[in-house]
C-alpha cells in the first residue's frame, strides 16, 4: 500500500540530492488529534522534509531525504505514536528510487468487527457481564479468592480485572503514545482514568470504562469506514486495466502503462479506461460518473470520452488523449482528496475552542475529585430546582465524578463534527457532477445571498445559429469591389454580406464566428476573401483590411461609434417581443438608402438575437442575426434557486440590451446587465456584493475568469475535460447543466446546517454532563456510551444525510419541462 516517488532539488551547493515521497495507508488515524500525535512523531525524524496526513481518508504523505533517513524510519516514527501501517514497504539504499506508482489514495477497508482490537473487547465485554453477574446476582458465588496488600480480591473483581487486562491495555497503550507525544487527547484521559480507578480498587469503574470506551472506539471505526466508502467509490470508477492495440493485435495491460496517442479497444458494458477521441465505432456512454447526468450520451467519431464512462451497446476505438493519472476522473478524485486540506472557518473556530476546552476540563476534573471532599466533610443535602440533593463527601465518590469528567473532556465528537461533514458533503456532489474544490467552498456556496449568471453557455446552450441575413438594399463599396450591382437578385446582395462577415470571422474563435461561417459553408457563397492586419476589438466586435478597405463586423454599437446613426433602427418597442419569428425579417427586406427601414435593429433584438452588422466606415452591408436557445432547465432552475432562499438571480451579459431583455424574460432572472465587458462583469459583481452581500459567480471559467475570482464562489459550467475550467472555478459542474445550481445549493445550504446541527449538539451534551456530573446524575458508563460513543456517532451519522441530497428531477437538463 506504499508507494514512493523521486523528486531531484538542487542544493546550495550545486549538487544534486534526492527526495522521496512516501504515501501511506493508516486506517486508524482518523480523527485530528491522532493526525497530531503522528505529526509530532515525524517531527522528530531527522530528514523529513514535509508531511500531509490526511484523517478522513486515513493516509499520510511524507517527504523525506533520502541521504539522511528511510521510509523505514517513517513507518517506525508512525508506528511510534501508536497507529498501524497497513502495507507499508521499508526497502532502503537503491531499490527505494525503483517503486513507482501514483500513492495511497485512501486507508483500504477494515475489517473492524473481526479485527484483533475486536476480539479483545468481546473478551473484555464476557469478562464484565459475568462479573456483574457473580457482583448482583449470584452473590454466594462470589468469594474471596486471593488478596493484594491485605486486600481481598474475589471472583467478580478478578473477571473486572480480567476485562481492564483485554480491553484496557490496549486503551492504555494508546494513552502512553498520546503521553509521549505529549497530547492530551482522549486516549491519554481514557488510559489515565482506567489506571486510576484500577489502582484505587474501584475495579468495576475501570473495567466498565474499558469495555465500553472500545466498543466506542469500534463504532466510530466502522462509522469512518462508511464515511471512507463513498471515497472508494469514486476511486473505483477508473478501470485499472486497458485493452491496447499494439503491432495489430489487442493487448490487455495496466492502464497506468498505456501512453498518449495509443487506441483503446471498449466492448459494449466496458467501462472506458482513459479519456481519448473516437476514432472508430458508435455507442451510447453513460456519462454519470463524470457529470452525474443519467441519460446516455451518443457518441461517434470525434467525439471525446472520458475514463470511468461505460459504453451501452456499441464497439468504440479511442484515440488516449491522457494518461490514467491526468485523466478527468483522476482529477477529480485528487481534489475531493484534498478538500480537506484547507480548514473551514467552523473548523478552525472548532480546533481553538478544543485547544482551551479540553485542559480547563481536565483541570475541573481535577478539582471536582480533591476539593469536595475537603470541604464538604460529611455528607450535606441541599435542595436544587425542587429537589434534594446529597452531596457525599467521601473521597471515593468524588473521585468517580472526576474520573466521569476527565471522560468528557475529550472533544473528539466536537472536533470531526465539520470535517466528517465536508467529506461526506464534496463525496456526494462528486457523484452528482458537481466539484467542489473544498470545505471553504462548500459552506461559502450555502452563504450567499445573489446569484450572478453568465448568459451565453449558461442559461443559453451556447450553440448559436444565424437566423436572419439582412442586407441593405443600396449597393457599396463592397458590391462595386466585387462586381456586384443593385439590380442583382437579393440572394446575391445576401451571399456579398456572407463572404465579407465570414471573410473577417474566420480569423476569430468566437463562438458568433463559428455560427456565420457554418452559415457561409451552407449557403455556398465561395471563397471567402482573406483578411489583413486583423484586430479583435475587445467586447465590441473584429475589423481586418480585405481588398484595401477596412472592412468591420460587431456590434451595432461599434458602428455607431464610427458614426452611423442607427437610433431609428433600434428604436423601443413597448409592446413587447415578437412571437411571430418572422417580423424582423419581413421588416427588414425594404431599406432605405445606405440603411435599415423602422425598428428593424429593435425587432431582431426584441425576438431574443444577437445583431452582427458588417460593413466599412462609410458603408453599411448589412446585417446578421444570431440566436442561442435558452436551455430548458434555466427556468425552472432560478424558480428553483429562489424557493430555495437565494435573495436574488442576476443575468450578466456583454450583449445588446434587447437580447438581454428578452433572455431575461424568458429564464425569469430578477434583474440583467447587458453590454457588459469584462471588467464592467467584475464591477457588476463588486455592486452586488454591496448591495447584497455574498455573491456566487456561474460562468465559463475561463472568459468569466475575473468576475468568478471576484464573487465568493466561482462556478464553472461544463468543465468536464476542460483543464482551465478545473483550476480556475472554486466549483465545477462537470456537466453542461444548469439544473446543478439549484442542487450545489441546496446541498451546501444542507450542509451548512448539519454542521452547525453537529457542533452545537456535541457542545450542548458535554455542557449537560459536565453539569449533571457533581451533582451525581451522571455515571462513567453514561459519560462513555452519551458524551464519547454516542456523540460521535450521532455527528457521523448526521453527516452522512448529506448523501441524500439529490438534484431535483424539474431542474436538470433530463427533466426540464421541454423533456420527453
Amino acid at each position: 500500500m506504499s508507494t514512493e516517488s523521486d523528486a531531484t532539488r538542487e542544493t546550495d551547493g550545486g549538487g544534486q540530492r534526492r527526495e522521496l515521497t512516501a504515501r501511506l495507508a493508516v486506517p486508524e488515524m482518523d480523527c485530528p488529534s491522532c493526525a497530531g500525535k503522528v505529526d509530532k512523531s515525524l517531527g522528530r525524524v531527522d530528514g523529513v522534509v514535509d508531511v500531509d496526513l490526511n484523517p478522513t481518508t486515513g493516509t499520510a504523505t511524507v517527504a523525506y531525504d533520502r541521504d539522511r533517513t528511510s521510509e523505514a524510519d517513517v513507518v517506525a516514527a508512525i508506528e511510534g505514536a501508536g497507529y498501524e501501517v497497513t502495507g507499508g514497504t521499508a526497502d532502503d539504499g537503491a531499490t527505494e528510487s525503483a517503486s513507482s506508482g501514483d500513492g495511497v489514495g485512501i486507508a483500504p477497508p477494515s475489517e473492524v468487527w473481526t479485527s484483533p482490537r475486536a476480539k479483545k473487547t468481546w473478551l473484555g465485554a464476557v469478562f464484565v457481564v459475568l462479573g456483574l453477574g457473580f457482583e448482583f446476582l449470584l452473590t454466594g458465588g462470589n468469594v474471596a479468592v486471593a488478596s493484594v496488600l491485605e486486600y481481598p480480591l474475589h471472583v467478580a473483581d478478578l473477571l473486572f480485572l480480567g476485562a481492564v487486562a483485554v480491553s484496557g491495555i490496549p486503551v492504555v497503550r494508546s494513552g502512553y503514545y498520546s503521553a509521549r507525544n505529549r497530547s492530551l487527547d482522549i486516549d491519554l484521559l481514557m488510559g489515565t482514568a482506567i489506571i486510576a480507578a484500577t489502582g484505587i480498587g474501584y475495579f468495576v469503574e475501570a473495567a466498565t470504562l474499558a469495555v465500553l470506551f472500545s466498543i466506542a472506539e469500534l463504532l466510530e471505526d466502522y462509522a469512518m469506514d462508511r464515511a471512507r466508502d463513498s471515497l472508494r467509490e469514486l476511486m473505483e470508477l477508473s478501470p485499472d486495466e486497458a485493452t491496447v492495440m499494439r503491432d495489430g493485435e489487442e493487448v490487455t495491460v495496466d492502464a497506468d502503462d498505456v501512453a498518449v496517442g495509443e487506441t483503446v479497444v471498449v466492448r459494449p458494458g466496458d467501462k472506458i479506461p482513459l479519456d481519448g477521441t473516437v476514432r472508430e465505432g458508435e455507442s451510447a456512454v453513460d456519462e454519470s460518473p463524470i457529470t452525474g447526468e443519467s441519460v446516455p450520451v451518443d457518441k461517434s467519431t470525434g467525439d471525446e470520452v472520458y475514463a470511468g464512462t461505460i459504453t451501452e451497446d456499441g464497439y468504440l476505438e479511442v484515440e488516449v488523449t491522457s494518461t490514467a493519472g491526468d485523466s478527468t476522473l483522476s482529477r477529480i478524485i485528487e481534489m475531493v482528496q484534498g478538500a480537506q486540506a484547507d480548514k473551514t472557518e467552523t473548523e478552525q473556530f472548532v480546533d481553538r475552542f478544543a485547544g482551551y476546552y479540553t485542559p480547563v476540563v481536565v483541570v475541573l476534573a481535577i478539582l471536582t475529585a480533591a476539593v469536595p471532599p475537603l470541604l464538604i466533610g460529611d455528607t450535606v443535602t441541599a435542595g436544587i430546582a425542587g429537589y434534594e440533593i446529597a452531596f457525599a463527601g467521601d473521597w471515593g465518590t468524588w473521585f468517580v465524578r472526576g474520573l466521569t469528567l476527565l471522560v468528557i473532556a475529550c472533544p473528539c465528537a466536537f472536533v470531526i463534527s465539520t470535517p466528517v461533514s465536508v467529506v461526506s458533503g464534496v463525496t456526494s456532489a462528486a457523484r452528482n457532477g458537481v466539484l467542489i474544490k473544498g470545505g471553504t467552498y462548500l459552506e461559502a456556496m450555502g452563504e450567499v445571498d445573489a446569484v450572478a449568471v453568465d448568459k451565453t453557455g449558461t442559461l443559453t446552450k451556447g450553440e448559436l445559429a444565424v437566423t436572419d441575413v439582412v442586407p441593405c438594399a443600396a449597393p457599396s463599396a463592397a458590391n462595386e469591389a466585387s462586381g456586384e450591382t443593385a439590380s442583382q437578385a437579393d440572394g446575391a446582395d445576401e451571399a456579398t454580406l456572407l463572404r465579407y462577415a465570414a471573410g473577417l470571422e474566420q480569423r476569430s474563435e468566437h463562438p458568433i464566428a463559428a455560427a456565420i461561417l457554418a452559415r457561409a459553408d451552407e449557403a455556398d457563397v465561395g471563397d471567402l476573401p482573406e483578411p489583413t492586419g486583423f484586430e479583435s476589438l475587445t467586447g465590441r466586435g473584429i475589423r481586418g483590411e480585405i481588398e484595401g478597405e477596412t472592412y468591420y463586423a460587431g456590434k451595432p454599437a461599434l458602428f455607431e461609434e464610427l458614426g452611423f446613426d442607427l437610433s431609428r433602427t433600434r428604436a423601443d418597442d413597448s409592446s413587447g417581443p415578437r412571437t411571430d419569428g418572422g417580423a424582423a425579417a419581413e421588416s427588414a427586406l425594404a431599406a432605405d438608402e445606405g440603411g435599415f427601414t423602422g425598428d428593424t435593429l429593435a425587432a431582431l433584438e426584441r425576438e431574443g438575437k444577437t445583431v452582427v452588422l458588417v460593413g466599412t466606415e462609410t458603408d453599411l452591408l448589412g446585417a446578421v442575426a444570431i440566436a442561442d436557445e435558452v436551455r430548458p432547465a434555466s427556468r425552472r432552475a432560478v424558480e428553483r434557486l429562489h424557493d430555495l432562499g437565494v435573495e436574488r438571480v442576476v443575468m450578466l451579459t456583454g450583449d445588446n440590451e434587447g437580447t438581454a431583455r428578452a433572455i431575461a424574460e424568458q429564464v425569469g432572472v430578477d434583474e440583467y446587465r447587458a453590454e457588459l465587458l469584462p471588467d464592467e462583469k467584475v464591477d457588476a459583481v463588486a455592486a452586488l456584493q454591496e448591495q447584497y452581500g455574498d455573491v456566487a459567480m456561474v460562468g465559463d471559467g475561463i472568459n468569466d475568469a475575473p468576475a468568478l475570482a471576484t464573487a465568493e464562489v466561482g462556478i464553472a459550467m461544463g468543465a468536464a475535460g476542460t483543464d482551465t475550467a478545473l483550476e480556475t472555478a472554486d466549483i465545477a459542474l462537470m456537466g453542461d447543466d444548469i439544473g446543478r445550481l439549484p442542487y450545489l445549493y441546496d446541498l451546501s445550504h444542507t450542509a451548512n446546517g448539519v454542521i452547525r446541527q453537529n457542533v452545537w449538539a456535541s457542545l450542548a451534551v458535554k455542557a449537560l454532563l459536565a453539569v449533571g456530573v457533581p451533582l451525581g446524575l451522571v455515571s462513567v458508563a453514561v459519560a462513555v456510551v452519551v458524551g464519547d460513543m454516542g456523540m460521535s456517532l450521532g455527528v457521523t451519522g448526521n453527516a452522512m444525510r448529506l448523501a441524500n441530497v439529490e438534484p431535483d428531477a424539474l431542474t436538470t437538463s433530463e427533466g426540464g419541462p421541454d423533456a420527453p
